[in-house]
């Protein structure tokens, strides 16, 4: 993490102030008035994605389970296990197969461990505080299950042929026209809940699964599960599918542009109309879940390294934390992975760098202690701090008497900017514990690719 810089800062960054809505800035609402529709760890938490094949040397429940401390130290809220299930062979990809070739919906892949284990560490998580989500692959199995031996379950070509999409020739597309099918798919996702323990599911490719089936799975989870937490693998269909069925949805399009912008095919401008779009077209309450990697970005198309260089890498992903959604951490992040992790095969990384675990330890404690940087509804909006230099984003969400500031160099050289600071002076704390006076306008001068975020 970078730290403080030493620049005599007496009145550091940018803020909004309680009534400045004349000026452009936002009001403050308060939160105790705000309706919610998600559980309440959806608001504070963060989430991680645990890949129990390279989580660990053995890539097994009970070896996960011996790093739950980790997680917990670290602020996780959510755990998001990719599929558990067993992986078919027929078609298989690589020695041990992609693990949304799901063979049996309800099954353990002996890879990693018994539905035993599994549980155990589910009752472990929670006795730590801490939720557990599925992935779940509604949208096709692997073309050995037993599933396609059930006629009209599957999509099947003019010859008779079962349907494969892109190029996942290892899988077999599920046709939700088969009420049989859907009906036996909610039954399954009801296992997982009402009888293993899982706290809600993280939806595979979700906009090509109908719409309809999630709304009517989800409302049907809900009955008996009515703080389940559900995530969309989507970027399309972001309204349709939160309105009832899901909590949150993939921030592609932020991932694309913190990319374009990496790249210098786009500038803190473009940042800005990314916001301002996503204000104007995706519905308030819809939580987008911010990251600079995932399993699939990982694997296939290079680490957070290799997007955002050796130094960006942080400045970004501390940007996902001060913008509105809820940040999520893959496996291996936290230690500084380097490695495209394999994707069919067993692979794994080091528990070695503390600096980065650090930082995401800083970063999700303060998230959980500002409301201001809460999901929606819960959480403030982000105001835009005007500034004299077009490689700094300078930014902060008010809520009340909670103010979190932050100020981003996306740029490899030192850099001073003049911050419009007006209307709330006052006593802050740095990320990394320094106290700061915040006054009306300020130079500072940043280092190449620092960061700084300040609360009260």
């Amino acid at each position: 993490m970078k730290t403080c810089t030493k620049v005599i800062i007496i009145a550091l960054l940018a803020c909004i102030a309680v009534g400045l809505v004349g000026l452009g800035f936002a009001s403050t609402r308060n939160q105790e008035e705000a309706v919610t529709r998600h559980p309440a760890f959806a608001y504070y938490g963060s989430i991680y994605e645990l890949n129990t094949r390279q989580f660990t040397p053995e890539g097994t429940f009970k070896a996960a389970e011996e790093h739950l401390h980790e997680l917990k130290d670290l602020g996780v809220e959510i755990i998001w296990f990719m599929p558990i299930q067993e992986i078919g062979e027929l078609g298989r990809k690589g020695t041990l197969g992609s693990y949304y070739a799901i063979k049996d919906y309800c099954s353990f892949n002996h890879e990693f461990g018994t539905r035993e284990d599994f549980e155990h560490f589910i009752q472990k998580a929670h006795e730590m505080g801490m939720k557990v989500i599925l992935d779940w692959v509604a949208n096709h199995t692997a073309p050995d299950s037993e599933w396609t031996k059930n006629e009209g379950w599957h999509y099947r070509d003019s010859l008779g042929n079962l349907v494969v999409q892109y190029d996942w020739w290892d899988i077999a597309k599920l046709n939700y026209d088969n009420e049989d099918m859907r009906a036996e798919m909610l039954k399954a996702m009801h296992f997982w809940m009402d009888e293993v323990g899982v706290d809600g599911f993280r939806c595979d490719v979700a906009g090509e699964v109908p719409t309809d089936f999630w709304e009517m799975a989800m409302g049907d989870l809900r009955k008996t599960h009515p703080d389940m937490f559900t995530l969309a693998e989507n970027n399309d269909k972001v309204n349709e599918l939160t309105a009832s069925a899901f909590d949150m949805y993939y921030g592609w399009d932020l991932q694309n542009v913190m990319r374009k912008f990496a790249k210098g095919d786009t500038d803190i401008e473009g940042l800005w109309d990314f916001f301002a779009l996503q204000d104007s077209v995706v519905r308030p309450e819809a939580i987008r879940m911010n990251f600079t990697s995932n399993h699939d970005e990982n694997s296939w198309n290079g680490t957070e390294f290799e997007w955002f260089g050796e130094e960006g890498y942080a400045t970004f992903a501390a940007f996902t934390y001060i913008i509105p959604g809820m940040p999520l951490i893959y496996n291996g992040q936290e230690f500084g992975n380097h490695k495209r992790l394999e994707f069919f095969e067993k692979d794994g990384f080091e528990r070695q760098h503390v600096e980065q675990y650090q930082m995401y330890q800083s970063l999700n404690e303060v998230r959980r202690e500002n409301p201001a940087l809460w999901s929606p509804e819960l959480g403030a909006p982000m105001i835009r701090i005007m500034n004299d230099n077009p490689a700094i984003f300078s930014c902060a969400r008010v809520l009340e008497d909670n103010v979190v500031l932050g100020i981003f160099n996306f740029s490899a050289e030192t850099q001073t900017v003049m911050l419009e600071t007006a209307g709330l002076e006052g006593d802050y704390t740095c990320i990394c514990g320094m106290p700061v006076t915040v006054g009306t306008q300020d130079v500072i001068t940043l280092k190449p690719w620092e960061w700084l975020i300040y609360s009260k």
